[in-house]
């Protein structure tokens, strides 16, 4: 009998074993999808606690808890620009059981500044949905003498290195928003460092430096007390927050767009029932008008997506600040 002529019944016998093991590997994941959620959900926020985005956060939560049938526990995991909670989660087993909710910044600009991240944003995480954004403002000292963007940029060019603005730290969207500002209006203005942004709208404030760009959350109480002057919105809208604002793309800098959005996304191979699943329910909350308001007092728009646009974003903004990095030396010292 020839040796290589396959038994038809031995070949029949093989493939019904391949399709029983195929069956046997894909059928906990599907089973795990159908019963999907059998346990509380953590969220992780790569932020501390206070801020504006676990303020969003811990307002959401609760009403995503009611509709999944099962509670959401915020778990704060800040550190490294995002990178220590976005590692976490990455790690992560790919159950629908543990989520996060990261910053632009995050997402698109910590693999160009972090020379080892521990984690790649494009193949390690399967994208939910935006979640929401918070513009950044232009700032300036009551003592400057500028009305608008347009003076900013003249007095910079007038008079090279004089100027400085504050952001809430190294690599940090504020600080990579300034460099863009600076690419794109051909000036030499001093970025400042402080460690966060409600001690870089202090530091414009009392003087220290004559500009700073921080979110419309941290600064909103020095902005209605007048003790800093708003210069622009540096989103592509004006703000639904502060809609009276103009955008440094209609004060002088046609084109110029940067704001910080967050989003939510799960670790890389989560069963794609449990990604859409999460979706719908993260759009609908998103999408009540108690949660726009309780938002706008954070200094928050929400802003709910399809994982696709999320996936989309991510990219063009990474290419984005990739070369913003690259032209203005940005590093994380």
């Amino acid at each position: 009998m020839n040796p290589n002529h396959h038994h038809p019944r031995r070949t029949l016998l093989a493939l019904g074993c391949a399709t029983l093991v195929a069956a046997a590997t894909a059928w906990p994941l599907q089973a795990a999808a159908q019963s999907w959620p059998a346990k509380p959900i953590r969220l992780v926020v790569t932020f501390p606690s206070g801020g504006s985005s676990d303020a969003a956060a811990r307002i959401v939560a609760p009403r995503l808890a009611e509709r999944l049938g099962q509670p959401v526990v915020v778990d704060n995991r800040p550190g490294a620009g995002g990178g220590i909670g976005l590692d976490l989660v990455a790690k992560s087993a790919p159950d629908g059981y543990t989520i996060v909710l990261a910053s632009a910044g995050g997402l698109t600009a910590n693999p160009s500044l972090y020379k080892n991240l521990p984690y790649n944003p494009t193949r390690d995480f399967a994208p939910i949905t935006l979640f929401g954004t918070s513009p950044f403002v232009l700032l300036s000292a009551t003592t400057l003498a500028a009305e608008n963007v347009r003076d900013v940029i003249e007095m910079a060019r007038k008079q090279p290195g004089k100027l400085s603005y504050a952001s809430g730290g190294n690599g940090t969207a504020m600080h990579l928003s300034g460099e863009l500002m600076k690419s794109m209006s051909q000036t030499r203005i001093l970025h400042i460092p402080y460690r966060g942004s409600a001690p870089a709208v202090l530091a414009v404030m009392t003087g220290e430096t004559q500009l700073a760009i921080a979110d419309v959350a941290s600064a909103a109480g020095q902005i209605k007390a007048n003790r800093v002057r708003v210069l622009g919105v540096m989103g592509k809208q004006r703000s639904a927050l502060a809609p009276d604002l103009p955008t440094l793309a209609e004060s002088g800098l046609p084109g110029f767009e940067s704001s910080g959005w967050f989003a939510i996304l799960a670790p890389a191979g989560t069963p794609p029932a449990v990604v859409s699943r999460l979706n719908a329910d993260i759009t609908e909350v998103l999408r009540s008008a108690e949660i726009r308001e309780r938002f706008a007092t954070a200094g928050l728009e929400p802003l709910p997506s399809t994982p696709e646009e999320l996936a989309q974003l991510m990219q063009s903004e990474a290419t984005k600040w990739a070369k913003v990095i690259k032209e203005s030396g940005a590093r994380i010292d």
